[in-house]
């Protein structure tokens, strides 16, 4: 189905503190045989987490590791119950292998979309390589420190009437409805974003994806917190998106106190897994 190797695509910095961000949803690529029978590259990528690598490249400073995929969440989202399980039944989503964005628009050329062959071999070609580095990570740093946190970071536009309503607060913090965390990690995390006087909500629309849900075992020394950020905290968001407006650059002046926040958050996270 694809050429690429997972050195292609699987970008991993090892660090050796008790925490690891991942980030599942900033990837672009999409393989030649799957780009072309989309409607269009474009909309494809719209949905991206765009730029958390630079938002969020401060973390190796911390000694955090990081796990993230470049891979399109078109292509597979590592971020989805590989068994097909809607993770918000009964509310708009997108699947493992999305067939729509978030707007609803087809992303596939009519009769394109990938069928359950395809599916399966995209797991093994891109989700489970992903979730065996995550895994293999998560366990080098329980067997050192005893117990770590595992960061899950997002990003969304601000408005997308398909998946909410209104404006997202800056800070959306998903702890799977506490059962991912302690309350302990969840009360520092807030806090570092109640400081900055910014809008936040924890367990709102957004609860944690499956990433969150699968790993968070804080009876198993595994915490997991998701962080849904609105973007506006770091790129400007075009009233229309179209392919000439959308994606705007990385505004590095825009994004600085949204980043001084966010090394205040794994901080936070830091802080909970040494104490």
């Amino acid at each position: 189905m694809s050429a690429l190797s997972p050195t292609d695509w699987l970008h991993l910095t090892r660090g050796e503190a008790p925490l690891v961000v991942s980030i599942p949803h900033a990837g672009t690529i999409i393989p030649s045989d799957v780009e072309a029978r989309l409607v269009s590259p474009w909309l494809a990528r719209k949905d991206a987490d765009w730029w958390l690598g630079e938002l969020y490249a401060f973390a190796d400073g911390l000694d955090a590791t990081v796990v993230r995929t470049g891979v399109s969440r078109t292509v597979i989202d590592v971020n989805r119950d590989p068994s097909g399980v809607s993770l918000y039944p009964g509310q708009a989503t997108t699947s493992l292998c999305p067939i729509d964005t978030f707007d609803g628009e087809p992303l596939y050329q009519a009769g394109q979309e990938p069928d359950a062959a395809e599916i399966a071999r995209r797991r093994v070609t891109f989700f489970d390589p992903y979730h065996d580095a995550l895994e293999a990570e998560l366990d080098r740093l329980l067997a050192r420190h005893g117990k770590v946190v595992l960061y899950d970071a997002h990003s969304i536009r601000s408005r997308a009437p398909r998946l909410f309503d209104g404006e997202l607060p800056q800070f959306n913090i998903g702890t799977n409805s506490g059962a991912a965390c302690d309350p302990g990690l969840t009360a520092r995390v807030e806090a570092a974003c109640a400081a900055t006087g910014l809008p936040r909500v924890t367990n709102g629309r957004f609860k944690g994806g499956w990433i969150t849900r699968h790993y968070g075992r804080p009876d198993h020394g595994v915490h997991a917190v998701q962080m849904e950020l609105a973007c506006r905290g770091y790129i400007d968001e075009p009233a229309a998106l179209t392919a000439e407006t959308w994606p705007t650059p990385y505004a590095a002046a825009r994004a600085a106190p949204l980043r001084a926040a966010l090394s205040d958050v794994l901080k936070a996270c830091l802080a909970f897994a040494q104490a």
